[in-house]
């Protein structure tokens, strides 16, 4: 495989998986909305880059040309996140990326590797095997759920090898404003007292950004393991012991206000994945 095309390429995911493609001397075809924000990442000039604004998607044009024809696809776009529960999931982006994907895949993307959630699994608790039937509870998770049995239907009328990656949690340089950990270190920057959070006994699985991006790429070069796989650490955390981990790591000091927000109810309170064909998928050559 020489060729792969990465959407939402100007992401918090997107950049450090073109920067592990190049690791592996593939060209990349990098893709996003924001042009002038790709040009700032330190891959630009590494990668042809060809802008894409959904807004402007047109059935007729052949996107597999518009590409510049590559042999495989990493789908990291998604809009109007950490927003897990509004509508627009389901009725703005999942039809906009059902039609690119058909498109690309109708017109010869022979390898396709696509992001989904963790959330897919809705309110199971436990160990989260990929044999296990989705119940996805919110707008997100539905729709990435339905854009996944889509591309599996797809699978009826082309040939196309197709790995389905369900991002646990994450995290590193480059992560949203609002998430925890950059939430915490403002919190420590601005001198507070205190960092209000939640109980913080939920459990989760975490991975950092880097490790994420390396499984990713693993996942997509190879054709061996197909379907649904967990990206994920196996190592459950709750997100207290995650926090104070955090801190002593970086050698800062906050105190904790435990239980100033409630738990969300768009999650389960303990959850982590199973591995198994994670390890499956990363020992391929």
């Amino acid at each position: 495989m020489k060729k792969v095309l990465v959407t939402g390429a100007t992401g918090f995911i997107g950049n450090y998986v073109i920067e592990e493609l190049l690791k592996h001397k593939i060209d990349v075809i990098a893709t996003s909305l924001n042009e002038a924000k790709a040009r700032q990442q330190l891959w630009f000039e590494n990668v042809k880059y060809i802008p894409f604004d959904f807004a402007n998607f047109d059935s007729a044009t052949n996107y597999f040309l518009y590409f510049n024809e590559p042999e495989a696809l990493i789908h990291l776009a998604w809009e109007g996140l950490p927003n897990y529960t509004s509508s627009f999931h389901t009725e703005k982006n999942l039809p906009k990326h059902k039609a690119l994907l058909k498109n690309l895949i109708e017109h010869g993307v022979r390898d396709v590797t696509v992001t989904g959630t963790c959330l897919e699994y809705g309110m199971q608790q436990g160990c989260l095997s990929e044999d296990l039937p989705a119940q996805p509870s919110n707008f997100y998770s539905i729709a990435k759920n339905e854009l996944r049995i889509f591309i599996e239907a797809l699978q009826q009328q082309y040939n196309f090898s197709f790995k389905w990656i369900r991002l646990f949690y994450m995290y590193g340089e480059g992560q949203s404003k609002n998430s925890l950990l950059s939430q915490l270190d403002k919190a420590v920057k601005n001198g507070d007292e205190v960092f209000n959070m939640s109980g913080g006994e939920q459990t989760r699985d975490y991975l950092p950004v880097e490790t994420v991006a390396e499984y990713i790429v693993k996942i997509a070069l190879q054709k061996k393991v197909e379907g649904i796989i967990n990206c994920c650490s196996g190592v459950p955390i709750t997100i207290k012991d995650f926090v104070e981990q955090n801190l002593r790591k970086t050698g800062k000091s906050i105190k904790l206000n435990l239980g100033y927000y409630p738990y969300t109810d768009y999650e389960p309170m303990h959850f982590w994945g199973n591995t198994e064909k994670l390890n499956k998928a990363l020992a391929e050559k």
